[in-house]
């Protein structure tokens, strides 16, 4: 009883009791910054492993940054990156952040299909597809509806099988491997249905994007309803992702 007492006081309350306020430590890096400082942009580009960054103007796409901060770190003046968490969308084009642009990324309500807020207001059961993943994105998504974050209290919950699902939640570059029971999966859930990519990887195929051994036709024939960047995403990155998809702030 003693210990549980002062491990209370050392880390405080662990739970979130509000995910669209919560603070983050200083060491997670969501949102950059970019200014418009001058810098040698030749090296600024071949800095990044995965062609994140473009110039004319300066811009960072977050749907194939890794978050490594290296850029950051060799143009401390040009590119900084901020806490913000809430950096899920419904548009690709939202994940690119310019130079001198300090608008937050948000979902585009204009272009949210009708059906999702109006079926899926109150509850959304999602299933879990790992195609080819490196399980980084499938631990943030476990942590998502723990203790701590909670998000099973929005009606928000993983389910086992697709037919009892309301959409599938992607992870993982898409491997060759993997395309065909992705495919199954998704034809399993009942319509209608949404599809949402967690992660990099999922997004563009991140370190691994190129590779022979991926199929990255599945993203290319249907549309996504929801982008959630980060390498790995973050819990409350998905929480409130989803919650501005389906417009649940009022629970």
């Amino acid at each position: 009883m003693f210990d549980n007492v002062k491990i209370v006081y050392h880390q405080g309350k662990q739970f979130i009791p509000n995910t669209a306020t919560a603070k983050i430590p200083g060491i997670f890096r969501g949102r950059p910054v970019i200014s418009s400082e001058k810098v040698n942009e030749t090296e600024l580009v071949d800095l990044c492993p995965v062609e994140a960054i473009s110039v004319q103007p300066v811009s960072i796409d977050l749907g194939k940054c890794t978050f490594c901060g290296e850029c950051a770190k060799r143009f401390p003046n040009k590119i900084r990156f901020t806490t913000d968490y809430k950096i899920s969308t419904n548009e690709r084009d939202r994940l690119i952040v310019k130079e001198g642009d300090e608008n937050l990324i948000e979902v585009n309500p204009e272009t949210v299909r009708n059906e999702i807020r109006r079926i899926f207001g109150r509850s959304l059961k999602l299933r879990q597809v790992c195609a080819g993943g490196d399980n980084s994105c499938e631990m943030e998504l476990n942590a998502a509806n723990n203790v701590q974050f909670d998000m099973s209290r929005y009606g928000i919950e993983f389910v086992a099988s697709p037919r009892h699902a309301d959409g599938i939640v992607i992870t993982g570059p898409i491997t060759e491997n993997m395309a065909d029971a992705l495919q199954i999966c998704y034809d399993a859930v009942p319509e209608p249905k949404i599809i949402v990519l967690v992660g990099t990887d999922a997004i563009s195929g991140g370190i691994h994007a190129g590779s022979s051994a991926l199929d990255r036709s599945f993203p290319d024939k249907y549309p996504v309803d929801l982008y959630i960047p980060g390498n790995p995403a973050h819990p409350l990155t998905i929480i409130n992702g989803l919650l501005d998809l389906t417009r649940k702030r009022k629970i």
